[in-house]
């Protein structure tokens, strides 16, 4: 089901089952809400689905399949049930998230370290350095749920976001006002990305699939990828190959999908550690292929899938990495550090800047969009118990703004729940901040 920017549904087309219609492709009758979910099999390389080419723009006026990675097509719908006893296992992913373990119906403690209302405040700003003001920009209560993810697309026009609602949504960033709600996914999206050279975006979600759209004409999706057997936690396009997407489990299962020929291109392992938390490709080049897992980040050939380098340091779960615009230097997150490591030639893996938290504990981060020395950082709330008093302090969740080559660093009032994702546009200077407050936010430095 999708909505136009009035709030009205618009119907997806339905195809029943019968002979192939005169494109050539199958009209095949998916699964009943009630069905049980086929187990994904093993995946073959080379597993192609013969389909018609993808329109570059424009919309389509039927629905494309869903492919599994047996090679199985069947239409994409809302209805389709992804979730089964099985995802018991999904309690092993949250282990690594959630600070008590718990979990209610909707996977509410996904990424989940508060639980407070949210009390927006507009006009936060904080200078940066002399002469240069980070502030505010504007907000919107984006869900009636945590918001985990969020990106820019590549003319900064489009501002995608999901969360705990199973939406995704994409936004207008002059104003912030709604251009469309993809409602497909049967659980929570947990990564957005959009292409860096088509009208596409992608979405990954705990329902273990990959949906791929079309920003333009983003009625329903135009590829669903299933066939991880855990959770899909992260997503991303390659920044030179248009058809390929990438996308990482909780079981530590990494998967190239090709979205022209609608299969799995390959699967494999990745890192020294179970599980991938989140992965990145290098921007630029696309050289290198960026995998976080519990305290290390591995730095693959994108091309063999060789680890080239294991980048060691941190103590505690990595939850968050990013490239800078260049692709020359790599951040990498942990609740009580970030670390920045180069990859200039003669320096590759090399930790070049290194933060230590105070007070907030981080969770996110990205490179400024004009300031490449300015790393901004997400935050969230953390409580001390003090000794003598037997009463808790608290400080707000924030964003940080440091700038590695002073050594220095700024907070800023930011949200009132955990910061789960930053993102940024370098063709408009924007940042936006995704937040477990419901909230996203548009910031934006400016010389004064």
């Amino acid at each position: 089901v999708s909505k136009n920017q009035n709030g009205r549904k618009r119907k997806q087309p339905v195809s029943s089952s019968g002979p192939a219609n005169s494109s050539g492709t199958a009209n095949t009758a998916g699964p009943s809400p009630s069905s049980a979910p086929s187990t994904p099999s093993t995946h073959t390389p080379g597993d192609v689905i013969s389909m018609p080419a993808l329109p570059h723009s424009g919309s389509s006026s039927k629905p494309l399949m869903m492919f599994g990675a047996d090679g199985a097509g069947t239409l994409t719908s809302p209805s389709n049930q992804l979730w089964d006893d099985k995802d018991l296992e999904l309690q092993a992913d949250m282990d690594r998230f959630v600070e008590d373990g718990s979990l209610d119906d909707n996977v509410e403690s996904f990424l989940s370290h508060d639980d407070t209302d949210p009390r927006d405040a507009v006009g936060r700003c904080v200078d940066v350095t002399k002469g240069v003001t980070f502030m505010e920009l504007n907000s919107v209560r984006a869900s009636s749920s945590k918001v985990t993810c969020c990106h820019f697309s590549s003319d900064g026009k489009l501002l995608a976001s999901g969360g705990h609602d199973k939406k995704a949504v994409l936004w207008y960033t002059d104003t912030l006002k709604p251009k469309s709600t993809l409602e497909e996914h049967s659980c929570l999206i947990t990564d957005v990305r959009f292409s860096p050279s088509m009208s596409r975006f992608a979405t990954s979600s705990f329902d273990k699939t990959v949906r791929v759209w079309d920003a333009d004409s983003p009625g329903y999706s135009l590829r669903t990828f299933s066939g991880h057997s855990g959770n899909v936690m992260s997503l991303d396009f390659h920044p030179t190959k248009d058809d390929l997407i990438c996308s990482c489990d909780g079981d530590g299962e990494i998967r190239y999908w090709s979205i022209n020929h609608g299969s799995c291109a390959r699967v494999f392992k990745g890192g020294t550690a179970p599980g991938t938390a989140q992965l990145r490709f290098q921007p630029r080049f696309g050289k290198y292929l960026a995998l976080a897992a519990e305290n290390v980040v591995s730095i693959l050939d994108a091309e063999t899938q060789t680890c080239r380098h294991s980048l060691q340091g941190h103590t505690k779960l990595i939850h968050s990495v990013c490239w800078d615009l260049s692709g020359e230097l790599l951040a990498s997150v942990s609740e009580d550090s970030v670390r920045v490591w180069s990859f200039r030639s003669g320096s590759e893996g090399e930790c070049v800047h290194e933060l230590s938290c105070n007070g907030n504990k981080f969770h996110s981060c990205v490179f400024h969009p004009t300031s490449p020395s300015l790393l901004v950082i997400g935050c969230y709330q953390a409580s001390n118990f003090l000794v003598h008093l037997v009463r808790p302090t608290f400080t707000m969740p924030s964003l940080e703004l440091w700038n590695m080559t002073e050594g220095k660093t700024k907070t800023l009032s930011a949200h009132e729940g955990l910061i789960a994702a930053l993102a940024v546009s370098p063709v408009t200077g924007l940042v936006s901040s995704a937040s477990h407050d419901k909230f996203i936010k548009l910031w934006k430095s400016y010389n004064c």
